[in-house]
């Protein structure tokens, strides 16, 4: 099966933006899961055994549904309708980490059926590159990556970018920056708006990096460091400052009554493209990496 189709190499991708998963695709994903269930790809986490010996022959599909819906209990549809998308997306982490590659070791002639042994990291392979085809055809801002976990695919203008572990040599800073930067991927939207507080709290920290004892000092040490050009530097410090304003104004480092909260992804995606560009900028800059 092709990682892709003529259309994708030829032509312009799809691009990645869509955040709900729809229930064609949805339809989609149950056939590839239905489908390990009645091969046995997940005999190895569900077995049935041979009554002659203990070696799986398949999947226990009473024992495989009962426990995803213990583990997932708002997958299932409602009404004809697919599940939310992020139970759908924990539902696919779930098989993940139980599916493996069946293969026919020996046909039982009494029992008529024939036995089975597995390997994880083919099925695995071969789930994750399915489930993310389907994803990639539709235009899902979703992969299931090799680690098992389902990460959201940013915009493209932040897709290199936020690829960058942080080690700038500040431990503080670097964990806020990493922290920030994985739950910028996060699919639900509760951990992208917590990569906003990380975020901001990270700027906060760089700006006393330069001198900790006064703030307003370091922060004119930095940008001058950064940005000789006074021009320029006016422009980029005007930003900073209104970047400080919109962190103490929204619903991003404080929770006051009468803080603006961050309701939309998109919103998510700007603010955190708009502070990052700035902060990677000044790193850079200053020899600090990022």
């Amino acid at each position: 099966m092709p990682n892709d189709y003529y259309s994708d190499r030829v032509g312009t991708p799809r691009a990645r933006t869509e955040e709900t998963i729809s229930k064609r695709v949805w339809d989609a994903i149950a056939v590839e899961v239905h489908s390990r269930v009645e091969n046995g790809a997940f005999g190895l986490s569900f077995p049935i055994t041979c009554e002659d010996a203990p070696i799986t022959i398949g999947c226990n599909a009473s024992a495989f549904w009962k426990v995803a819906d213990a583990h997932l209990p708002d997958w299932r549809q409602h009404d004809g309708e697919p599940p939310p998308t992020l139970a759908i997306l924990d539902f696919l982490e779930f098989c993940y980490e139980r599916v493996a590659e069946p293969t026919q070791i020996g046909y039982h002639d009494f029992f008529r059926h024939h036995h089975l042994r597995f390997d994880r990291d083919l099925g695995r392979e071969h789930f994750r590159r399915d489930v993310n085809l389907i994803l990639a055809r539709n235009g899902l801002a979703y992969e299931l990556e090799a680690s098992g976990e389902i990460k959201r695919i940013p915009p493209l203008v932040l897709r290199e970018a936020v690829r960058t572990v942080f080690s700038i040599g500040d431990a503080e800073l670097d964990a806020l920056l990493n922290q920030a930067v994985v739950k910028y991927l996060s699919p639900g939207l509760g951990k992208r708006r917590e990569s906003l507080e990380k975020l901001w709290d990270a700027w906060e920290r760089l700006k006393t990096l330069e001198n900790p004892s006064n703030k307003k000092v370091s922060v004119e040490t930095l940008f001058q460091k950064a940005i000789p050009a006074p021009e320029l530097r006016q422009v980029v410090d005007s930003d900073g400052e209104a970047l400080t304003a919109i962190g103490n104004a929204f619903m991003i480092r404080h929770s006051e009554v009468g803080k603006v909260p961050i309701e939309r992804s998109e919103d998510v995606d700007y603010l955190f493209h708009r502070l990052f560009a700035l902060v990677r900028l000044l790193l850079h800059a200053t020899g600090r990496g990022g």
